[in-house]
C-alpha cells in the first residue's frame, strides 16, 4: 500500500532551492521563524555529493530544521523520513530526524516521541544518512509511534552536540513505507495501527473501537495481531474480526463480535473454547444482533460447571428467544464436579408447604440442592435460600415431613447451570451434545421461566442428572428428538441413581426422544403434559429382575397424554407425593390421564411386575377420567401376572368412588390376566339355579369392584331343570362377595344357560 499512489497524497517536502521560507528554525508551526534571510543558513547549489543542499552553522545547543507544511498522518500508514548529512568544518555535531506532532485544531499532541535515533558525525566530508519511521501504531521498527490523536506533522531534523560546526544537508525525503509492515494484499485493519499496544496491561479498548470504525467504513475486517490486549470497556465490532492475539476483559465488560458471532471467533479471542463460550453467551444475551450462538461443530472441553448467569453478569432475567446450537461440551474430570453435600436440621409445617424453617447453618445450603429425608418426594429441590430468616424455599411440598428432622441437601454439578437466573424464557439448545463422561450432570434450568427447549440434542452419561428443573423454569418446556444415555448401563436397575429429567411446571412436551437405562426416565410434577413417540428402556441382565418406574407422574388431576411410546422394562407410576396432605379431602383425585397406543415390553422380570402402577400417598383416593386404550403389553422370557397394580405402601384406592375409567382394545402377550373396563364376559350356568354368580373381578383393572352391569343378553334359550323355556327377566346385584368383585344374576325360578354380560368397575361422571 502506498498512499501517495492510491490516494494521491503528497508526503515529500519541497527541495531547499524552492525557498527557505518553507523551512522553520522552530517547530514548523504557523508563525514560527524561518531560515529565509538567516545568517547561519545558506543554499549551496552544487556539491560533489549533493546536487543542491542547505548549509547550516550550529550556533545553539539544538538547531532545529522543520518543514512548515502539514505532512498527513493516517491510521495504518507508516512514513520514513530520511536525510543525508555531512560535516564541513568546525566541531562535529550529532544529527537526528525530528518532528512536531499536530492534532485536531492544530493543537500539539503531547506525550509522544518526536525524535528518531541520533547519528554522530565522525569526519569531514563523510556522508551520513539519518532516518526514522513514524506512524500511528506501536510496531517493531517504528521510531515515533503517535497513536490516532496525531493528524499531521512538521518533519525535519535536529543538530545536537557542540556548537561551531558547519553542516550540509541534502533535500529531506519522506516516503510511504507501509508495505514494510503490511502484507501485499490486505483486506483488514490491524488494531495496532490504531494505537493498541497488546501488552496485557494498557487499556486498548479505544484502539479496538477506532480500528473497527475504519474497517466497517471501508468494508474490511479487523485484525487483532499477535499480543495480549486488555480491554477495560465494552467493545463492539461491527466489522468481521480475526484474532491472532487474545484479549482479556473484566467480568463486567463484554466483547460483541456482531459480524463474527460464533464460538471459533470467541475461542480465538479469549484463548480457549471454555472462556470463549462464556463470553459469547454474555454477548448473546446483550443483544449482539444475533438470535443464536453457533458453536460451529466445535468441542468445548469443560473443566468446571459453567454458571450461565455469572457469565452474563449484568442480567438475572431474560425473555427473548436465544439459541445455542451445533456443538459439543466435553467434560474433563476434576474436583470441581464433586457434588456438594450438606446435612442440616430443619422444620416443616404443612401450612407453609413449600418452605423449611429453622434451618441450621442455612447459608451452607446451595440453591439447586436436591432435598432428601423422611417424607420427601422424589426430585424436590431448593429454589431459594433466606439466610436472615433461616428458611429454604422448596420446589414441591413434602408429603410426610411434618415436624423437625435432619435433611440432606445435595448440590449436583452441571455442565450448563442456569440456576443463577431468577427468570429465563425462550432459551433453546439445538443439535448440542452435553458429554458428561460420568463426571458431571447435564443441564440445570433457571428458577422460573417458560418455553425452555432442547431439540436434537444428546445428554450423554450424566453422573447424577441429565436435565433438572429446580422450580418453574420448565413451564411449557419442549424436549424434542433428544437422546439421554445413562452412565449406569452395567448396573441392576435398582442400583442406578441417575435420572434423565424432571419437571415441576405445566405443559411439558417430550416427543420422539430416547432414554437408556436410567433409574427413572422422567419425573413430572405438573399438568398438561404430552409424552409422545418416545422410547425409554431400563432393563438389565438379572433374571427375574426388579424393574423401577420409567415415567413418574407426580400429581392427581394431571391432564396428561402418554401416546405412541415404546416403554421397555419399566413402569409408569402415578403418585401424589407432591401434596403436603396427601389424603383425599376436597381436591381432585387421580384423573385426567390418557395412555393410548403405546408398546409396553418387559423381559426377564418377576411375575408380579406391572407396567401401570397407581401409588396413593394418602387414603380416600380413586380414579376419575382415565383412559387406557389401544396399547400393546408383552412379556418376554417369562410371563407377568397383570399389567396394572396399586401400590398400597401408604394407602389403597377407594373403589366405591371410581368414575369414568376406560380400559379397552389393548393387546396382551404373556400376561396371565388381561384387563378391561367394561369387561365383556360369557357366563355358562350348567345346572339350574335361581342365583348365578359371575366373577369378573380378575379382569377389572386396579382391583376395582364390580359396580355396574352395562348389559346382559341371553345367548340361546334359558331353560329350567327339565329344559323348559324360561321367559322371565332376571335382575342383577353388584359388589357381591367379600372382595365386592362378583355380580349375581337372579331368576324367578331355577334356570340354566348362557349369558353375555358387560360389567364395569366405575360409575359414569
Amino acid at each position: 500500500m502506498n498512499k501517495a499512489i492510491t490516494d494521491g497524497l503528497v508526503f515529500m517536502p519541497p527541495a531547499f532551492e524552492t525557498g527557505l521560507d518553507l523551512w522553520s528554525s522552530g517547530d514548523g508551526t504557523p508563525g514560527s521563524p524561518t531560515y529565509a534571510g538567516s545568517p547561519n543558513a545558506a543554499l549551496v547549489p552544487a556539491d560533489q555529493d549533493f546536487s543542491g543542499s542547505l548549509e547550516l552553522v550550529k550556533t545553539t545547543s539544538t538547531v532545529k530544521l522543520r518543514h512548515m507544511g502539514d505532512t498527513p498522518i493516517l491510521p495504518g500508514c507508516y512514513l520514513r523520513v530520511r536525510a543525508r548529512v555531512k560535516a564541513m568544518s568546525g566541531n562535529l555535531p550529532a544529527v537526528r530526524i525530528a518532528a512536531w506532532a499536530g492534532g485536531a485544531g492544530g493543537a500539539h499532541v503531547t506525550g509522544v516521541v518526536e525524535t528518531g535515533p541520533s547519528v554522530q558525525l565522525s569526519a569531514y566530508g563523510k556522508v551520513e544518512t539519518v532516518e526514522a519511521i513514524v506512524g500511528t501504531g506501536a510496531r517493531g521498527g517504528v521510531d515515533m509511534s503517535w497513536g490516532t490523536a496525531a493528524l499531521f506533522g512538521h518533519f525535519g531534523l535536529d543538530l545536537t552536540g557542540p556548537n561551531g560546526g558547519v553542516v550540509r544537508i541534502d533535500d529531506i525525503e519522506i516516503e510511504d513505507v507501509t508495505a514494510v509492515f503490511l502484507r501485499d494484499l490486505i483486506d483488514w485493519v490491524d488494531v495496532r495501527d490504531y494505537g493498541a499496544t497488546g501488552d496485557g496491561v494498557t487499556n486498548d479498548a479505544a484502539a479496538f473501537e477506532a480500528a473497527d470504525t475504519a474497517a466497517f467504513v471501508s468494508g474490511r475486517s479487523v485484525l487483532v495481531s499477535a499480543g495480549t490486549y486488555f480491554l477495560d470497556a465494552d467493545v463492539t465490532f461491527e466489522a468481521p474480526a480475526r484474532f491472532e492475539g487474545t484479549v482479556t476483559m473484566p467480568a463486567n465488560r463484554r466483547l460483541s463480535l456482531t459480524r463474527s458471532f460464533d464460538l471459533p471467533s470467541y475461542a480465538a479471542a479469549f484463548g480457549s473454547e471454555e472462556e470463549g463460550f462464556k463470553r459469547a453467551f454474555q454477548a448473546l444475551l446483550n443483544f449482539v444482533d444475533h438470535d443464536g450462538l453457533d458453536l460451529c461443530g466445535r468441542r468445548i472441553e469443560v473443566t468446571a460447571p459453567i454458571d450461565m448467569q455469572a457469565a452474563v453478569n449484568n442480567k438475572t432475567s431474560f425473555a427473548t428467544r436465544r439459541v445455542i446450537r451445533n456443538g459439543q461440551f466435553d467434560v474433563v474430570d476434576g474436583p470441581a464436579w464433586a457434588p456438594t453435600v450438606v446435612t442440616s436440621q430443619a422444620s416443616y409445617n404443612p401450612a407453609n408447604e413449600k418452605a423449611l424453617s429453622g434451618v441450621v447453618n442455612v447459608a451452607n445450603v446451595p440453591v439447586g440442592s436436591l432435598v432428601t429425608g423422611t417424607g420427601v418426594g422424589r426430585e424436590v429441590y431448593v429454589t431459594a435460600v433466606n439466610v436472615a430468616a433461616g428458611t429454604l424455599t422448596l420446589s414441591q411440598p413434602l408429603f410426610g415431613a411434618s415436624g423437625t428432622q435432619v435433611y440432606t441437601f445435595t448440590r449436583f454439578k452441571y455442565v450448563l447451570d442456569f440456576a443463577g437466573f431468577s427468570a429465563l424464557s425462550k432459551m433453546i439448545l439445538a443439535e448440542v451434545e452435553v458429554q458428561c463422561n460420568g463426571y458431571a450432570s447435564g443441564i440445570m434450568l433457571p428458577v422460573s421461566g417458560s418455553l425452555f427447549q432442547l431439540r436434537d440434542c444428546f445428554v450423554t452419561r450424566p453422573r447424577n442428572r441429565g436435565l433438572t428443573s429446580i422450580g418453574d423454569g420448565c413451564q411449557g418446556m419442549l424436549i424434542d428428538r433428544c437422546n439421554f444415555a445413562s452412565d449406569e448401563s452395567g448396573l441392576r436397575s435398582q442400583d442406578r441413581i441417575s435420572i434423565a429429567l424432571n419437571a415441576n411446571a405445566n405443559d411439558v412436551k417430550i416427543r420422539d426422544c430416547r432414554a437408556q437405562q436410567f433409574r427413572h426416565f422422567a419425573v413430572l410434577g405438573g399438568n398438561g403434559n404430552l409424552i409422545v413417540g418416545n422410547h425409554w428402556f431400563q432393563g438389565d441382565t438379572e433374571v427375574d429382575g426388579l424393574r423401577l418406574p420409567g415415567l413418574i407422574i407426580a400429581g392427581t388431576d394431571v391432564k396428561t397424554t402418554i401416546t405412541g411410546n415404546y416403554i421397555d422394562n419399566c413402569s409408569i407410576e402415578w403418585t401424589n407425593e407432591y401434596e403436603s396432605d396427601p389424603s383425599f379431602a376436597n381436591q381432585y383425585s387421580f384423573g385426567g390421564l390418557t395412555v393410548t397406543g403405546n408398546t409396553f415390553t418387559a423381559s426377564d422380570v418377576a411375575p408380579w411386575f406391572a407396567f401401570l402402577v397407581v401409588k396413593p400417598y394418602g387414603p380416600g383416593h380413586f380414579l376419575r377420567g382415565v383412559n387406557i386404550s389401544g396399547n400393546v403389553f408383552k412379556a418376554l422370557q417369562g410371563a407377568i401376572d397383570r399389567v396394572e397394580a396399586v401400590d398400597t405402601t401408604f394407602a389403597p384406592l377407594t373403589y366405591n368412588s371410581m368414575r369414568n375409567v376406560t380400559v379397552e382394545a389393548n393387546s396382551f402377550t404373556a400376561v396371565t390376566q388381561p384387563i378391561a373396563n367394561p369387561v365383556f364376559l360369557q357366563f355358562d350356568q350348567a345346572t339350574a339355579a335361581t342365583v348365578w354368580t359371575v366373577s369378573p373381578g380378575p379382569y377389572l383393572p386396579f382391583g376395582g369392584w364390580a359396580r355396574n352391569v352395562e348389559s346382559l343378553v341371553a345367548e340361546g334359550m334359558i331353560t329350567g331343570p327339565s329344559n323348559e323355556r324360561r321367559g322371565d327377566m332376571p335382575y342383577v346385584e353388584v359388589e357381591q362377595g367379600a372382595a365386592k368383585q362378583n355380580v349375581t344374576v337372579n331368576w324367578a325360578a331355577a334356570a340354566k344357560g348362557r349369558i353375555q354380560i358387560k360389567v364395569r368397575m366405575d360409575n359414569p361422571d
